[in-house]
């Protein structure tokens, strides 16, 4: 009988990975070369694909998001402004869940889950700020004229997103990382004859 063994990155290893891409996410989203062009959602699905706790994962865009949010900008003290806050933290939380599909390494996989993570965070905080706010009519036509509105900030996300995305899948596979399968190893002692 064959065993085929996963090599699991060791604690030390994966603290190390955790504090990187905190570290990263934090960096480049004070730093945006270009509205919402930021390293959250890739540094969120690496997480998913390295860690083998989705909530540990989750606590990588998360504390980046958190720790930015010193420096940046709030969402408000109402009501609305924390519904809001919600809705972000969420949607760049959500793409942890893809780690699992992307932990292959394939490449239209990540690319998936990447431009996947964009589109989700434009659809549910364009929908959240039509619903909170009253700068659009409640109605189908005052949902389409925000989606529109939001279409200049959501252009160069996806391209982040992707970009993001495949250097952190690349680096964790460069630096070992991903767990990889092992050569099968046999459970049967080799007779000398």
């Amino acid at each position: 009988m064959e065993n085929v063994s996963k090599l699991r990155p060791s604690v030390p290893m994966l603290c190390g990975i955790w504090f990187v891409l905190v570290a990263v996410s934090v960096a480049g989203r004070l730093w945006q070369p270009v509205s919402n062009v930021t390293p959250l959602a890739g540094a969120a699905i690496a997480a998913g694909a390295v860690f083998p706790n989705p909530l540990v994962a989750a606590t990588v865009p998360l504390a980046a998001l958190a720790i930015s949010n010193l420096a940046l900008p709030g969402y408000g003290d109402s009501f609305n402004g924390f519904v809001m806050a919600g809705v972000i933290y969420a949607a760049l939380a959500w793409p942890v869940l893809l780690g699992g599909m992307v932990r292959n390494g394939r490449l239209p996989t990540i690319l998936g889950g990447a431009l996947a993570s964009s589109l989700v965070f434009f659809l549910s905080t364009n929908f959240a700020h039509w619903c909170l706010s009253n700068d659009y009519p409640h109605t189908v036509s005052g949902l389409l004229a925000c989606y529109t509105a939001g279409l200049p900030f959501y252009r160069w996300m996806p391209v982040g997103d992707v970009v993001w995305s495949l250097a952190f899948m690349g680096g964790l596979a460069a630096f070992g990382g991903i767990a990889t399968s092992s050569q099968p190893i046999s459970s049967h002692p080799v007779n000398a004859a």
